[in-house]
């Protein structure tokens, strides 16, 4: 469902929000959905505000860290509603320990300074690689993951993910003492307005431009970021205490992404498959000299584990629970690779398809 169609749903009442990592790639659409509808937003960023600074309108940008507990409680005063994006979502790190800092104790922070404030909702943004075990057997196939899962911390395949799933674990007990708390899991994000160009950006620029001539062929899950941000708000809206709520759209393998991706570009993408013993061993050595390089690997061995089974989500409870609609793949491809286009980031011809005019005007609406 459109972003303006879900808008109007659910009454006019107005907040005053705060949204950690509202620079961020999804965190920029939440802001943006929340000044729609009149809220008064504050972001609690270490970044500074991408592009120009005259955009952010009357939002209120506090630059800091959610591991200091000044600026923490500086950003919550007087707010009304917290969406806590904020986290280190990469799956590798120079230092392993900064994981644990800001996704764990930034988190305990965030929920300890919100104990304090009379808050209607705290929505806490988690991910969906802590629903997956790493001890899952390659012979399960795609077998649909939902939000009853529940593992250990030996099932986690790296630091990254065992710091989130420690930081879920902090929620769901701050739900349990009273918080008015709700967990969202958002899938591999995709979509226009993606300036940090996180992974799954990136990876969709490696086969349409060419520069990756294989793929390890794997079960993931992609949703729009545009309708992952609109899932935050109506969790905050329509959400249960205490409950998460998988943020998820198209389940699909790497192979079924890019038949997609050449459909509509016209472009011939890679058909070789890497074994995932091969993709294994190279992430092993490329972590490994990124241990010394202090440079980032070109495949985590995080992400190469996560891959060895299918990550294929049931995200029907979001949508019957909250009414969340989420945009097609298609759609969500279709305007990714127009803004791409737009930032002048393909070095290759996508063709006619993504040239016209009323695309390219919704395509800069939909990513300011």
């Amino acid at each position: 469902m459109p972003d303006e169609e879900q808008d109007g749903k659910y009454g006019a009442m107005t907040h005053k929000s705060l949204v950690t990592g509202g620079c961020g790639f999804m965190g920029r659409h939440l802001v943006e959905i929340l000044r729609a509808r009149g809220d008064a937003v504050r972001v609690l960023d270490l970044r500074q505000w991408p592009g120009d600074r005259d955009a952010t309108g009357d939002v209120e940008v506090i630059n800091g860290s959610i591991t200091d507990p000044q600026i923490v409680k500086r950003a919550m005063d007087g707010v009304d509603r917290v969406f806590h994006l904020a986290a280190n979502p990469n799956l590798w790190a120079p230092d392993p320990a900064q994981f644990h800092e800001v996704n764990y104790l930034g988190t305990c922070r965030m929920l300890e300074e919100a104990g304090r404030w009379p808050l209607q909702r705290f929505v806490y943004t988690s991910t969906e690689s802590i629903l997956k075990s790493a001890r899952a057997s390659r012979s399960s196939g795609r077998a649909l993951i939902d939000e009853t899962v529940r593992l250990q911390i030996e099932d986690m395949p790296g630091p990254c993910c065992r710091s989130k799933f420690r930081a879920e674990e902090a929620a769901h007990e701050a739900a349990a003492g009273g918080m008015p708390l709700v967990i969202v899991n958002p899938t591999m994000p995709l979509g226009p307005g993606d300036l940090l160009l996180t992974p799954p950006t990136k990876m969709l620029l490696g086969f349409v431009n060419g520069t990756t001539p294989a793929y390890l062929d794997c079960d993931f899950n992609l949703v729009d970021a545009r309708d992952a941000a609109m899932g935050h708000l109506l969790a905050a809206e329509r959400g249960r205490i205490g409950e998460r709520y998988i943020l998820g759209g198209d389940n699909l393998g790497l192979s079924d992404l890019l038949r997609e991706v050449s459909r509509l570009t016209g472009l011939k993408m890679p058909t070789w498959k890497v074994p995932y013993g091969i993709a294994y061993l190279s992430a092993l050595v490329s972590e490994s000299i990124a241990n010394i390089t202090k440079k980032p690997p070109v495949a985590p061995l995080t992400g190469v584990r996560l891959a060895r089974t299918s990550m294929a989500f049931d995200c029907s409870k979001a949508h019957r629970e909250l009414a969340w609609g989420t945009r097609s793949l298609a759609q969500t491809l279709t305007d990714t690779l127009a803004w791409l286009r737009q930032a002048g980031l393909l070095t290759r011809d996508v063709g006619s398809l993504l040239i016209a005019d009323e695309l390219g005007d919704r395509i800069r609406s939909d990513s300011r």
